[in-house]
């Protein structure tokens, strides 16, 4: 079910930097493609996109990438019956930016694809031909290292005529679920591909394509350390399309 709602919340932009003229593999030899999915507890439609996209980020049988998933819990959804704990004013306003773009309504589940391509999440053969095709996209050449509670972030180029473009920090953690007990989904166990706890924009790609920082890691103390990664998107400031991203697991 698509649940049309644009509604208007304030977020910084967000951008990944770093890219070649070819498709820039991490050293698995696969080619990082961003799956974000903004999905809720209360929605009815949900839970099968959540399952797909978290089977395909457990099995990565994408030939030649790495799924990177984002869930990101919009919070229209709370006033119907069921509060999502995961859900934030931050992810509605990122799903309603894109709805700019795309000339769509905001609706759940909706999967963005490289901030190129959406569609309706649960369209789980759809969701991996569409990872494929955005794997030959032009990739930004990037890297992230985390020590010490905090994340060492590198772009070192960009696809040649890229525009202005934004670093953002996402730190999701996998496995999370809940036992709804309103709403929708009223006593059903939802399991999540990994959520998004936190979004950060970090700065904007120099002229020259090139960016670096060090971020400060802000983790709550029931977050599970093992489940953590530190996720780096290159996005288009105007098109929003996302053309680097690298990610790395939390080390103590």
């Amino acid at each position: 079910m698509k649940n049309y709602m644009l509604l208007a919340l304030p977020l910084g932009g967000i951008v990944l930097a770093l890219a070649s003229a070819v498709p820039a593999p991490d050293v698995a030899g696969r080619v990082p493609v961003v799956v974000e999915l903004f999905t809720s507890e209360g929605c009815s439609s949900c839970p099968s996109a959540d399952a797909a996209l978290r089977e395909l980020e457990k099995s990565q049988t994408v030939p030649g990438v790495e799924v990177i998933a984002l869930g990101e819990h919009v919070d229209y959804w709370n006033r119907l019956g069921w509060k999502d704990v995961f859900s934030a004013p931050a992810y509605t306003e990122r799903q309603r930016q894109y709805a700019s773009g795309f000339g769509t309504g905001s609706y759940t589940p909706q999967a963005v694809v490289a901030g190129r391509y959406e569609f309706v999440g649960s369209r789980s053969g759809e969701l991996a031909a569409t990872v494929a095709k955005a794997a030959h996209a032009p990739q930004a050449a990037l890297s992230v290292a985390v020590s010490g509670g905090q994340a060492r972030v590198e772009v070192r180029s960009l696809p040649a005529g890229t525009p202005a473009a934004e670093v953002l920090l996402a730190i999701t953690e996998k496995g999370l679920a809940s036992q709804v007990g309103r709403g929708e989904n009223s006593g059903r166990l939802l399991r999540h591909a990994s959520v998004v706890r936190r979004l950060l924009p970090l700065g904007r790609v120099r002229a020259d394509g090139t960016f670096a920082a060090t971020a400060e890691l802000p983790l709550a103390p029931d977050w599970k350390r093992a489940n953590l990664r530190a996720v780096v998107l290159v996005q288009e400031t105007a098109s929003r399309h996302v053309v680097g991203a690298a990610s790395a697991t939390l080390q103590d």
